[in-house]
């Protein structure tokens, strides 16, 4: 690739169009050439999520019933795209660049380099990365841990790509060796979720499945944008639409994957240059105005609920299902009585006719599911406001019959599986009691630090090593210059990656980077190719297996990095065979099916194509909770803000952060936000065009954010371009991670530690060109 400057033409041009469709399809087309592969990308999108292919490397929606030709979405063609790529970030990359210089680049320019080929360790005395043996590197590492005074001075971060296989081996390895420290991508993402649910109805996952979209007549969705972050799911909304069902939108920015939707599988559409509306109603409230929002909701319900039983009509709540297997009811009602309507439109943006209105159509739905995104769970009151979604649930028996049920949509495509697996820093004492009884180990019994915690111990030189399973830990994660400091305060940083990336560029004062296989690869062992296997967001578990050429014959499988490493490091103090368990994964799951009984004859039930569906208690309507039923939990609105006082003449905006349409988490597939009319610009901030006139601002404007904290640190964003857009007063949005600079580290999730970056408090002031470069979230000559 060159090292010049590539300069392109910004442009902010309205896209009127449906989501989906032929533009869908020209992308993909686009991002296969852009990656030399046109047809090699093309055979290789045919054995995404088929039975006897590979699990789509992208978001974790699952798959129908593998029956189709075509089982893949836009974005997951980018992925794949992105991972079969022609190009190559082989030692010669590393040789002509230091890390100094590479540092200079954008996160888009270092993936797009190609796939990393052989293990590298980071050489001080030249600033650069070079070419190491595979046993070399898993020495170095043993040292290092070995020669901790404490286990507890390593963290072990897993990316949600990684498999159940891999996983497990990882966990099982981490706690021989003494540690609970795994923070993962859930205390990212979906953790408030898990706890929420877990407290409320005694498991932390959905209950729904893809059957029940075929049969609800009622489909909320809140804070989730399923047009760039899991296309496949407006399949099953169009689909619901078609059949007569409604679908009730809750999000701040006016989103087209949520408005209409042509979808490429539907001969009618793609000749006729038809669509589908998805959303029956869209309701724009204020960010983090989803909280008041149901609670209006529920107060209306409750009202007419009240009404029907005093006229002696047909009871609206579900009150044998809340008398049978619900407790807290009468708290729940009395806290609802006791929110005003003032007050909860004030808070949600929505005025009171609007909540009632969805209200009421909850009320005529006879099965209903409710879904949500990060839109949700990355606030500071993010556990309250699920179970609020969950209190609304319950009133009407909507959990445990069919068309019916809860639905968290989960991004990487084994988050979900890495938590069943054990990565967890707070895992459960049975878990833990198992462990030792099938390997004979003491497992460590102290809880370990997530992913805040890690970033707080390696800041405080508690922690001197870590160890990424995948992932882009430096970019993905909050306070960015706090986490790059914390980082650089490690005696060792390991990542086990695909493709070059920033946190390969933040290291400590010895670093590794250890290429491996991709998804869509042949993964080869003693005993033949191997499969892995998954879960998606609706805990169906089955198997992946890659039909494409590793990119380079240096490569291990995640399972085989695992396991060498844990010989290196534990050596005769375990008596795990590691290396005799990855010569056939078949082994691996006979392990794991030791030691979780929900994976009983996991090998003979995976084999069925499609998988199996791992049980779920609540589904079934067994409430595994402190008092063994479902239950209402009350939560009063959000309290009153408690950030410091700025300049009178400032306003304060909430600022959210959201993916472009070219992206995926922290990788950036192209420069394009095609929905939201943004091209070529990654720095753009969305806004009302009221709101920029009443700052005497222009849309094209460029200007600096500061986001106010209830420390004594600035953290600045500089540079942001002004785009109007549909959008409440008081409220921006903006990309990450590229906005992850202005999330506190000390800003997250009540219960659940997650960092509140959908809700920052910011102001604006003019671009200073004249300081730009000064700061660390614009190096001075970045290129792409």
């Amino acid at each position: 690739m060159s090292d010049k400057s590539v300069k392109h033409d910004v442009e902010i041009k309205p896209y009127e169009g449906p989501a989906g469709g032929w533009p869908a399809l020209r992308s993909v087309a686009a991002h296969l050439l852009h990656q030399d592969v046109p047809v090699l990308g093309a055979k290789t999108l045919l054995n995404a999520n088929q039975p006897d292919g590979f699990d789509c490397p992208g978001c974790a929606w699952p798959d129908r019933e593998h029956t189709s030709t075509f089982e893949f979405c836009e974005n997951g063609a980018k992925a794949v795209a992105f991972e079969a790529t022609s190009r190559r970030a082989g030692p010669e990359l590393f040789a002509k660049y230091s890390v100094a210089e590479l540092s200079r680049y954008s996160d888009h320019w270092l993936e797009d380099q190609g796939r990393l080929t052989h293990p590298l360790r980071y050489n001080a005395a030249t600033d650069h990365y070079q070419a190491i043996g595979w046993d070399a590197a898993f020495a170095l590492i043993a040292r290092q841990l070995n020669a901790l005074a404490s286990p507890d001075e390593a963290i072990f971060y897993t990316s949600g790509r990684t498999s159940n296989e891999a996983a497990f081996l990882y966990q099982l390895f981490v706690r021989q060796f003494g540690t609970n420290n795994f923070p993962d991508c859930s205390n990212m993402c979906h953790e408030p979720s898990g706890f929420a649910l877990g407290e409320q109805l005694g498991t932390g996952k959905g209950t729904v499945s893809l059957e029940d979209f075929e049969q609800a007549d009622l489909i909320l969705i809140f804070g989730q944008n399923p047009g760039t972050n899991h296309p496949r799911m407006l399949g099953e909304l169009s689909r619901a639409v078609k059949r007569g069902a409604s679908v009730l939108a809750f999000n701040p920015l006016r989103e087209r994957g949520l408005e209409r939707f042509a979808d490429p599988q539907d001969a009618v559409e793609m000749l006729t240059g038809g669509s589908t509306k998805i959303a029956s109603d869209y309701y724009q409230l204020r960010i983090g105005g989803d909280l008041a929002a149901v609670t209006g909701i529920i107060k209306h319900v409750l009202e007419r609920g009240a009404q029907a039983h005093a006229a002696g009509q047909p009871a609206l709540l579900d009150e044998d299902f809340i008398v049978a297997h619900t407790d807290g009811f009468a708290e729940l009602r009395a806290s609802i009585e006791a929110a005003n309507w003032q007050d909860i439109e004030s808070e949600s943006g929505l005025d009171e006719a609007r909540l009632r209105d969805a209200g009421e159509r909850f009320l005529r739905a006879e099965r209903a599911i409710i879904c949500w995104g990060m839109g949700i769970t990355q606030h500071t009151r993010s556990v309250a406001t699920i179970q609020m979604l969950v209190n609304l649930m319950l009133l009407r028996g909507h959990i445990g019959r069919p068309g019916a049920g809860i639905c968290p949509v989960r991004g990487h495509s084994n988050v979900q599986g890495d938590r069943t697996m054990g990565i967890y820093e707070k895992p459960a004492a049975a878990f833990l009691d198992r462990l030792q009884e099938v390997f004979g180990f003491e497992p460590p019994r102290e809880p370990g630090v997530d992913t805040v915690g890690a970033i707080e111990a390696m800041r405080d030189g508690k922690a001197s090593v870590f160890f990424a399973m995948g992932g882009n830990f430096a970019t993905a994660t909050p306070d960015t210059e706090a986490t790059h400091a914390a980082l650089r305060n490690c005696a060792l940083t390991v990542h086990v990656a695909t493709k070059l990336n920033r946190s390969h560029l933040v290291h400590g004062r010895d670093a590794l980077i250890l290429p491996c296989l991709g998804r869509t690869e042949i993964d080869r062992q003693a005993k033949g190719p191997q499969a892995v296997t998954v879960e998606d967001s609706m805990s169906m578990v089955h198997l992946s297996s890659g039909r494409n050429e590793p990119a380079s014959p240096e490569l291990l499988s995640e399972p085989a990095i695992v396991a060498r490493l844990a010989q290196a490091t534990l050596g005769e103090r375990s008596d795990t065979p590691w290396r005799w368990l990855v010569e056939d994964y078949d082994r691996i799951r006979d392990q794991i099916a030791r030691v979780f009984e929900d994976f009983h004859d996991f090998n003979a039930r995976v084999q069925v194509p499609g998988g199996f569906r791992l049980p779920n208690s609540a589904g079934a309507r067994e409430w595994r909770t402190a008092t063994g039923k479902a239950r209402f939990l009350a939560h009063a609105l959000q309290s009153k803000n408690s950030m410091p006082a700025t300049d009178s003449n400032e306003q304060r905006f909430t600022l959210t952060t959201v993916r472009s349409h070219d992206q995926y988490n922290t990788t950036i597939y192209g420069l394009h936000d095609r929905y939201r009319g943004v091209h070529n610009e990654r720095r753009a901030l969305f806004i009302h065009a009221d709101d920029i006139a009443k700052l005497g601002f222009a849309a094209g404007q460029r200007v600096d954010i500061e986001s106010i904290a209830n420390d004594d640190s600035r953290r600045w964003a500089r540079g942001f371009l002004l785009v109007a857009y549909d959008i409440p007063r008081g409220c921006l949005a903006a990309y990450y991670p590229e906005t992850n600079t202005l999330v506190p580290l000390d800003s997250f999730a009540e219960h659940a530690r997650t960092p509140a970056s959908k809700a920052i408090t910011v102001v604006l002031h003019r671009h200073d060109e004249t300081t730009a470069s000064q700061h660390r979230d614009i190096p001075a000559a970045i290129v792409d």
